[in-house]
């Protein structure tokens, strides 16, 4: 059966026009409603309107139009019952066969800033998701089109298949229909929710982004959901896995801490070193690098200003599993791109407002939603915050912001040991903080930098004096920490018999 008769009525009109156009050229009735239908015939094409087609106006601010029989029965009627096709001749509803519809622009409205109540609801879509949920329940005969990317393939179909589309095409735009009501239902019912302060739900519908080449391990099939892809770009290299994802994130979110040329060095989402610089990366990359010279081989570097060529040659000697900046010079990108194995990424506008959003995983029986932890906190007024008899110099002021600033990024328990503009130490993951201590001290010894004047980062309180006496008999002469502890004076009387300044920022920075 060839499509005889379709429905066009869309918010987004982006290749509307020509695709209206070709239905007409292949002889279909076209019918439309409001906008749509002035749209239409402002482009020269024929339309029936949804009202004459009916028989009935439409009323309540255009709230009510397509809620009809005549349009819900064209829609549903089965073509293969005798009954239905009955029905259909005795109260005059003719088939219709196609319905091309995309919805009033919810989301968009309640992204605003400022939005009153009364503006969301009246963007919420009646007649748009009826007709699709319609017209896609009945996919067997009807086309169903949400989404303008499927027009062209879709007129290009129908054009090659004796004016009809095929079953499998309509099973596949029906199912993009349900996905995208889905998605609409649950938008709306976030924002009843949060402004209504109805009993506390969390509604989660993603799009498949792509799959990725496994999970922690190959045994592990792994699949990435949402829009990714607005915030990174793969220029080169193999696909990426779940630990990539991961360490993507880590990394952004570190670069994006400072202001200054900075880079990161990362493995398994853990910074392995950072450094600063006034203007030349190379120098923020020998900072970075010169603090742990072997955990970097296989891991991941991050730039928080675009790639030069002088910065690709020097890590491009370095076995590396990913590059992320915010832009790459031509040369810098082809001389990277020679490496077959090594994926460069490039993180795209938008990425700190992407970071914000929640952190979700998974509970035995459900899930658990979390705010993010962006941005270190407790730096604010930090001369008002000192604890110690002594209070830090200015350089140590700088030293400790830096520590904190990048400890808050390393697995619990952590510590970094820091000058103003790089790492010399860190700890990471440990079961006792005094460990992690120990072993901050041990790599900077093994990477042959001297911690002496160093400031001393710690992500959580320090619950005994052990963790920081091994920093000050290591070289720390100042110390930043949320505080806490039911020990915090001893802490802190063991700074100040070691002269050391200390600060309690009353922020903790936990990640597990």
């Amino acid at each position: 059966m060839s499509i005889k008769r379709a429905l066009l009525s869309v918010s987004d009109k982006s290749g509307l026009a020509e695709f209206a156009k070709g239905l007409a050229d292949l002889g279909v009735e076209l019918l439309s409603s409001g906008g749509t239908a002035k749209f239409l015939q402002s482009n020269d094409i024929a339309v029936i309107e949804v009202s004459d087609y009916t028989g009935f106006p439409e009323c309540f601010d255009g709230r009510v139009k397509t809620l009809h029989p005549r349009i819900h029965g064209g829609l549903l009627q089965r073509r293969d019952l005798p009954e239905h096709e009955k029905q259909a001749k005795k109260h005059d509803i003719p088939p219709i066969d196609l319905v091309v519809v995309n919805l009033y622009p919810f989301e968009e409205t309640i992204a605003k800033p400022g939005v009153e109540l009364e503006e969301a609801i009246e963007n919420i879509d009646i007649g748009g998701p009826s007709m699709l949920r319609s017209a896609a329940k009945n996919y067997s005969a009807v086309t169903v089109i949400t989404d303008p990317a499927d027009y062209d393939s879709v007129l290009a179909e129908i054009k090659e298949n004796d004016g009809d589309t095929k079953l499998s095409t309509r099973e596949r735009l029906a199912w993009k229909v349900f996905q995208r009501t889905a998605d609409y239902d649950a938008a709306i019912a976030r924002y009843l929710n949060n402004e209504q302060e109805c009993a506390k739900t969390f509604n989660l519908s993603l799009p498949l982004y792509s799959e990725l080449r496994y999970g922690d391990n190959p045994h592990q099939a792994t699949s990435l959901y949402g829009n990714f892809g607005d915030y990174f770009e793969k220029l080169h290299g193999k696909d990426l896995s779940y630990t990539n994802i991961l360490d993507i994130e880590s990394a952004a979110a570190i670069a994006l801490e400072f202001r200054r040329p900075t880079v990161a060095i990362l493995k398994h989402t853990n910074p392995c070193g950072v450094g600063c610089a006034d203007e030349d990366l190379r120098e923020a990359w020998e900072k970075a690098f010169e603090t742990d010279r072997q955990a970097p081989f296989g891991g991941v570097i991050v730039t928080n200003r675009p790639m030069t060529l002088a910065l690709a040659k020097v890590i491009g000697e370095i076995f590396t599993d990913v590059i992320i900046a915010p832009e790459y010079e031509a040369d810098a990108r082809a001389h990277l791109q020679k490496k077959k194995n090594l994926r460069l990424i490039e993180m795209l506008p938008g990425v700190e407002e992407a970071l914000k959003q929640p952190t979700i995983r998974s509970a035995p029986g459900g899930i658990m939603v979390m705010d993010s932890d962006y941005k270190a906190l407790g730096l604010d007024g930090i001369e008002d915050k000192v604890v110690t008899q002594r209070p830090p110099t200015k350089d140590e002021i700088e030293a400790m912001r830096f520590a904190w600033r990048v400890v808050k990024h390393v697995k619990s328990n952590a510590i970094v040991f820091a000058s103003s503009d790089r790492t010399l130490g860190i700890g990471a993951g440990q079961m006792s903080r005094v460990d992690s201590c120990r072993i901050a001290v041990w790599k900077a010894k093994e990477a042959g930098l001297s911690l002496q004047g160093s400031a001393v980062g710690s992500d959580a309180m320090f619950p005994f004096a052990d963790g920081l006496i091994a920093a000050a008999e290591a070289g720390a002469t100042s110390a930043i920490q949320p505080g806490g502890s039911m020990r915090d004076q001893e802490v802190i009387d063991a700074a100040n018999e070691r002269k050391m300044a200390m600060v309690f920022t009353k922020v903790r920075h936990f990640k597990h």
